[in-house]
């Protein structure tokens, strides 16, 4: 509601609701920074090809649309995921597995979070390089965002880029910078 200001008068219907509604799938379609390429992660496995069809129509030049057979709204390490790929205005619909991103598939219970402040400490040892299945999510879905972007080749290349930015120090400075920004504009 901050970013798009149409979006505010739905917020309170669709929390009162209780249930997914068109809100849930207008919401990620109607990016008020108008971005060409994206990771969008859809609740159910048929919304990742019609979802790929409306970024195209919307202009996007690239974009991944996943849905972990999980349940998960993104890549999964835990199971295979759905990805319905738009690039040069093709759509392919295809599936990959944990083992073919990372070589391994983690446990869901080894993914569970908390209250804010648990999330927000294992948020900081994935930061801080921490190895595991929290992070091999982070490095696995940053590696497919970057690859949207244009800056990795290819899965692999963008799951290494993402960890190389973990191991560096950079993402953890940019949660930082991201943390003072919003305290000093609040």
């Amino acid at each position: 509601p901050k970013l798009h200001g149409a979006m505010k008068y739905a917020i309170g219907p669709r929390r009162e609701i209780g249930l997914r509604t068109i809100f849930n799938m207008l919401g990620p379609l109607t990016n008020p920074a108008g971005a060409n390429c994206q990771l969008l992660g859809v609740y159910a496995p048929p919304l990742t090809e019609m979802f790929a069809q409306a970024l195209r129509l919307l202009g996007a030049r690239r974009a991944f649309v996943v849905h972990g057979h999980d349940g998960l709204d993104e890549i999964s390490v835990c199971a295979p995921t759905r990805v319905a790929e738009l690039k040069d205005d093709m759509i392919r619909t295809y599936d990959v597995t944990p083992e073919q991103l990372l070589g391994r598939t983690a446990k869901p219970e080894d993914l569970a979070g908390g209250d804010p402040a648990e999330n927000a400490a294992i948020t900081r040892r994935i930061l801080a390089g921490q190895p595991g299945p929290a992070r091999d999510v982070v490095v696995v879905n940053a590696g497919a965002a970057m690859v949207a972007a244009g800056v990795a080749a290819d899965f692999a290349d963008g799951i290494r880029m993402a960890a190389e930015s973990i191991d560096s120090g950079a993402a953890a400075a940019k949660l930082d910078a991201l943390i003072r920004f919003t305290q000093e504009n609040a």
